[in-house]
């Protein structure tokens, strides 16, 4: 056989065209692999699901949130369903397989995360989830109950650190820094720093009689309905920023307007990092010094409270209790160097939101994200094409 003249008919012959089919199928694959890609290692979209946020992000914001800002965090449980989070949105199964998992690493970013950036992150309590009760921190649930009553009535799971639920808040400290907060108002490493432009908390205003026209307050910004609620004949809550109460202030008809704020020395339960001897509540706490890579913390009864989580659970020892002192993986010490950087983050709408005060550190293997701006805005409570925000699409976040 002339292998010359075979290999020409080979080369010559008819490729075989794709079906309809299979053009359609290599279509989705392609497109799917690479909105992964997008999704992992450059931008991703996130809706605002609580008021937590308000006034800077509402409920119905859109947003995009860059991996690329503090460099994108490698899966670490890179077996999964595309698209799904934790939960298959219609049969409501574990979306990924965690019997594959991947130590932490991170790509190079172009920036640190600075105070005040707002960030996406994952749940640092979220390792463990009621199922049937996913909206409440577990860890909460069994400081109340305990934890075989509320074992008995859900069913408990465990999640890797990308899949615990997505969380958005602001950085108020960065590793390293001493945080506390006196009467409403945070104090970093010893420096007063006072809510700008979206945060909000309570205010008791004070009127000259109880015939108030609130509809003046609606051109202030509030919400008549939603931040403003009677407490007597002729006081009002205000949920607001410093902003808008310097404009109530101001108006003819008011008495005062002062901070609603817990007094100092009252405990409010629940309170990281749950410690009896510590007389804190939401609006008086601390000090705080947040664990950076490299610093080294004595292990003692008033720090363990507050370190034991960081150094048990997120960066996996094993911590027993030895005599008057600690072994950690065996080892009896008095000290302990962290592994990584640590993150305090809060909410704008200070006296609604579950944040750092609550649950405390966030390491750095749970960060997400930089969120960037708003792509689009919708409100429930409007009306047709009232229903979306126009003012705020495309908005940067601030």
């Amino acid at each position: 056989m002339n292998l010359k003249f075979w290999q020409k008919n080979k080369d010559t012959a008819p490729k075989k065209k794709k079906t309809k089919s299979r053009e359609w199928f290599d279509a989705i694959v392609f497109a799917v692999i690479a909105a992964t890609v997008i999704r992992v290692f450059f931008i991703e979209a996130y809706t605002i699901p609580t008021g937590s946020m308000e006034k800077s992000l509402l409920i119905g914001d859109f947003l995009f949130v860059s991996k690329v800002n503090y460099g994108a965090r490698i899966p670490m449980t890179p077996v999964a369903f595309p698209f799904a989070h934790h939960t298959m949105p219609v049969t409501g199964t574990k979306a990924y397989y965690d019997g594959i998992q991947w130590k932490y690493r991170r790509l190079p970013g172009m920036q640190d995360i600075k105070r005040n950036d707002v960030v996406v992150f994952n749940f640092p309590d979220g390792d463990t989830v009621a199922l049937e009760a996913q909206d409440r921190d577990y860890y909460d649930m069994v400081r109340s109950v305990g934890a075989e009553a509320v074992r008995s009535q859900y069913t408990i799971v465990s999640r890797p650190v990308d899949k615990r639920e997505n969380y958005i808040k602001r950085c108020i400290g960065i590793s390293g820094d001493v945080l506390s907060m006196s009467n409403g108002l945070v104090s970093v490493n010893g420096k007063a720093e006072p809510m700008k432009g979206t945060g909000q908390i309570d205010y008791l205003v004070k009127f000259k009689s109880n015939d108030v026209n609130f509809s003046v307050f609606e051109d202030l910004g509030f919400v008549i309905d939603k931040d403003i609620s009677a407490v007597s004949q002729d006081t009002y809550n205000f949920v607001g920023t410093p902003e808008m109460m310097a404009q109530v202030k101001k108006l003819d008809f008011v008495v005062s307007v002062n901070t609603r704020t817990a007094a100092p020395g009252s405990v409010e339960p629940g309170l990281f990092p749950q410690d009896p001897n510590r007389k804190w509540n939401a609006d008086n706490w601390g000090p705080v010094k947040i664990p950076k890579k490299g610093w080294t913390v004595k292990l003692d009864s008033a720090t363990m409270p507050m370190y034991k989580r960081a150094i048990e659970i997120y960066e996996g020892n094993k911590l027993e209790k030895s005599g008057n002192g600690w072994k950690i993986n065996g080892v009896q010490t008095d000290t302990y160097t962290f592994k990584m950087d640590y993150f305090w983050m809060m909410g704008d709408n200070r006296h609604n939101s579950l944040d750092s005060r609550y649950w405390g550190f966030v390491p750095e293997d749970h960060i997400v994200g930089k969120a960037l701006f708003v792509w689009m805005s919708y409100s429930t409570d409007g009306s047709f094409f009232n229903k979306i925000r126009w003012s705020r699409i495309f908005r940067g976040i601030h």
